[in-house]
Order: C-alpha cells, then sequence, then structure tokens
C-alpha cells in the first residue's frame, strides 16, 4: 500500500513539483485525495497540511510556482484555495486546498474528521502514511466507519456526508456509526442550507443514490432533511404501484441512474451537462425524481365504489408546493425552474403518447413546450412507469408505454433542426396600445396565451395575432 501511495505522488506532476520545489517542508496531503489514489481513482482535488509552514505563506509559494488563482477560504482557520488555471476541464478545475492541522497537531487534526477513509495523511516527499484509525482496511473492505461521535456533534453536517459517501462509493455503514447517526439525526437542521444543498447535490450526482436514500430512511435522517417524507410514508401501494410512495419515489431515482447508464451517447451527453446549479443535469434530474409525486399525499382521495386511490392534479399541485421547499435549501431560480418543470409536466410524455395515433403536431407542441428539457422529461416518465407495477399493470402495459416514449424521444431528435424558437409577432408595449392596457399580470396572461396559439398552430402571423388579443380581449 505504501508502495502504491509512492508511486501515485510520483505521478502526480502537481504533488511532485510541490515535493521538488519545497523539499525543506513537511507537507501532507489528506482527505479525499488519499483515499481516491488508495483505491486507483483519479482526483482533482488536493488537500495539503503543512506542519512547519503557515498556511498562507505556503500558499502564496505555491500561487507562484503555479499559474493560479489563490482564494482566502477562511483566514481565520488559515484555509486557502488555489485554482490553477491550466486545468484540463472548466467544470471540474484542479484545485490545492492548503491549511494548518488543528492545536498544530496532524494526529489532532485528523482524529477530527469525519470518516475513517478520509483520516488518512501522507507525507507528499517521505510517502510515509499517517493511518491512526484503520482508514486504509475501510478502504480494502468497503466501509464507511466515523471516527468519534463528538465529530457528529460538532458539524452535524457529517451526518449527510456519510450517505454522500455512500451514494458515490456503495460502501457498506459500520454498525457503530449508524447507531451514532440514529442518536444524533435531529442535529442535521442545524447547518447552513447552503451547505446542506452541496452535500445533496453531491449525493444525487452518485451511482448509488437509491441505497443512500434507503438507508438515510431508516436513520430518520431523510425526514429530517425533508419533512415531506412523512407524508409520502403514508400513501400505501395500490393497483398501479406495487411500492409505497417514498420506495416508488426512491425507485424513480433508481431507474433514472439505470436509464441513463443503458442511453446512447446522445442522452448520456446531454444529462452529464453542467447548465446550472454546478452539478449535472442528472443529478438534478435524480432530485426532480425523488420528489416528483410530493403533490401526492395533499391530492389523495379513495373511490368508496371501487377501492381506487386517486390523485387528481397532483403534478400541478407538487410543482407549486416543491417551490418554497427547494427555496429554503437555497436552490438557484434555475435549479427551482428545473425541477418544478419536471414535476409539473412529469406525467405529460406518457399521456401524449398514450394514443398510437398520436400526431406530430401534438408531439411537436410538447417539444417546443419543454424545449431543453424533453430528454430529461422522457427518461423521468420512462423511470416512473418502470417503477409503478401494480396488479392494474401489466408486462404489455409497460412496453407499450415505454415503446412509444422512446418514439416520441426519436421524433425530438429528428425534429432538433426544425426547433427554432417561437417568433416575438407582438411585444409587450404593442399588446398594451391595441388594448389600452397597462403592464401587469394580465398583459403576462395575454403574451402566454399568444404563445399557447402559436404552439397549436393557430396563430403564425402579426396580423392574427393582433385580430386574435382583438376579438379575446378588447372591450367593446
Amino acid at each position: 500500500m505504501s508502495t502504491t501511495i509512492q508511486d501515485k505522488i510520483k505521478s502526480d506532476k502537481i504533488l511532485a513539483k510541490i515535493a521538488n520545489e519545497l523539499p525543506n517542508n513537511n507537507i501532507y496531503i489528506v482527505g479525499g485525495a488519499v483515499r481516491d489514489y488508495l483505491m486507483d481513482k483519479n482526483t482533482h482535488d488536493r488537500d495539503l497540511i503543512a506542519t512547519d509552514i503557515s498556511a498562507k505563506e505556503l500558499a502564496e509559494k505555491l500561487s507562484k510556482i503555479f499559474p493560479s488563482t489563490l482564494i482566502p477560504l477562511d483566514t481565520e482557520n488559515n484555509i486557502y484555495r488555489l485554482v490553477l488555471k491550466e486545468s484540463e476541464s472548466k467544470h471540474n478545475p484542479e484545485m490545492i486546498d492548503i491549511t494548518n492541522p488543528i492545536e498544530n497537531s496532524l494526529e489532532r487534526d485528523l482524529m477530527r474528521r469525519d470518516l475513517t477513509i478520509n483520516a488518512i495523511a501522507v507525507n507528499i516527499k517521505t510517502g510515509e502514511i499517517t493511518d491512526l484509525f484503520g482508514g486504509i482496511s475501510d478502504i480494502k473492505t468497503h466501509t464507511l466507519n466515523h471516527i468519534e461521535e463528538i465529530n457528529f456533534i460538532d458539524d452535524p453536517l457529517r451526518l449527510l456526508r456519510v450517505y454522500r459517501f455512500q451514494a458515490n462509493l456503495d460502501f457498506e455503514i459500520g454498525a457503530d456509526t449508524i447507531h451514532a447517526i440514529c442518536k444524533h439525526s435531529d442535529l442535521i437542521t442545524e447547518p447552513a442550507k447552503e451547505r446542506v444543498l452541496y452535500e445533496l447535490m453531491k449525493l444525487f450526482n452518485g451511482k448509488y443514490t437509491e441505497t443512500a436514500l434507503i438507508n438515510m430512511n431508516k436513520t430518520w435522517l431523510l425526514e429530517e432533511i425533508f419533512p415531506c417524507v412523512k407524508e409520502l410514508k403514508q400513501v400505501p401501494p395500490n393497483t398501479h404501484h406495487h411500492l409505497d410512495l417514498l420506495h416508488h419515489s426512491i425507485e424513480v431515482v433508481n431507474q433514472i441512474q439505470l436509464l441513463y447508464e443503458n442511453s446512447d451517447d446522445r442522452i448520456k451527453v446531454h444529462l452529464e451537462q453542467c447548465d446550472f446549479g454546478g452539478f449535472p443535469r442528472l443529478a438534478h434530474l435524480k432530485f426532480a425524481g425523488f420528489l416528483h409525486d410530493i403533490g401526492k399525499f395533499s391530492t389523495w382521495t379513495i373511490d368508496k365504489a371501487t377501492g381506487r386511490h386517486r390523485f387528481i392534479k397532483h403534478d400541478d399541485v407538487g410543482a407549486k408546493i416543491v417551490k418554497p421547499i427547494l427555496k429554503q435549501f437555497t436552490c438557484s431560480n434555475k435549479q427551482i425552474e428545473y425541477i418544478s418543470c419536471m414535476i409539473k409536466n412529469h406525467i405529460y410524455p406518457s399521456a401524449l403518447m398514450q394514443e398510437d395515433t398520436v400526431n406530430e403536431k401534438a408531439m411537436m407542441r410538447y417539444l417546443r413546450k419543454l424545449g431543453d428539457n424533453v430528454i430529461d422529461n422522457i427518461i423521468l416518465a420512462k423511470a416512473d412507469r418502470l417503477s409503478a407495477r401494480g396488479e392494474a399493470i401489466s408486462d404489455e402495459d409497460i412496453e407499450h408505454n415505454l415503446h412509444a416514449l422512446d418514439r416520441l424521444m426519436e421524433f425530438y431528435f429528428n425534429s432538433l433542426e426544425e426547433l427554432k424558437p417561437l417568433e416575438k409577432l407582438l411585444s409587450g408595449e404593442e399588446i398594451m396600445q391595441i388594448l389600452n392596457i397597462n403592464a401587469g399580470p394580465k398583459l403576462g396572461k395575454i403574451i402566454k396565451r399568444i404563445q399557447e396559439e402559436q404552439l397549436d398552430g393557430n396563430i403564425q402571423t402579426k396580423e392574427q395575432a393582433v385580430k386574435f388579443i382583438t376579438d379575446n380581449y378588447k372591450k367593446n
């Protein structure tokens, strides 16, 4: 293991250069990079601890060695970051975080960390490994073990980080760690919402998100973060769903991941794009998949005659309910708009394609309405279909639905050249002048109505738009 680490450090051009340029300083690489090295993975982030030079001085020296931007993250606690300018990836730049050990003790610093697998330090010059808590052994056995219970209390975000690592590594969580999380799960409401959101996005970005969500539910952490989970748990399986609503929602997340993994490159490239929120569309889509039925509890009725469970307009209700929740998590407007859009339209593609005779005009209207989110929405619809296998749903029903959604996806790819933005036939000022109205909600509704008529093909020219608003909105 020692030889492996030494070889990794020697082959890491950045670490090797630091060791060569500063041979007289004791500098250790710690945390995630060491874990990744031991698992034979590449890493873009390097956390350094210097024991005989101030973090600020080391950061300044390194900023002269590497073309980079120096960012003081926390001057009070001596934490600095270098973002290297010559990184291969713009979305995932190479970074070096530099600090000094807590209480000027490397051992004390490692003792204060969250998990044993993140508490291994290696001297970048000598290759000497400091592993006080069995982190290397836990990496070999694929186990997540906490170091001390007090560390969860000092920073409760670490409770969530356990599951973030499980979602990304598929490691088992040790029994003592599970017990500690159960004991302190209510503390997860204390960290800043920005920090919680970051860990959640990391979790939803992992390959094994389903496993993490299921285990979070077992320790009560899931409902502490998402109080709506208590409502989801109350909706039982029914003739259309073989799972209760919570586990249906988690299974949708799983199916999104599987659909992504088995998709062609056109779909994969799209879902891997980081268009908003600093994370790929796939992570946001899985987040939306988890919340896609959030409106069901408040719309839940049971038909007395048939016993059928109904959730009328749950898509519309869910799209509204989710917005304040996402705002509370400090999601950006684009993140909120995307997730709300997915929830509002998760039934749309399947309903559209229910009839074999669906025409191209209706499909084109769907494509224009969803815009850049078409692929995401169809994947969500397919995941939802695959996650609902109640007794009233036959295998033939599922195959028929999936085949129809595949046709819609191909129609999208074949129609890309036609999907130009709708022509703006009338400006807001022109509408106000024609109707003699002021700016306000009414104007917004009229503009939206014109766009709807354009999508349906009923309005194609400016003259037709003027006639439409005159006939429908001008007072006699």
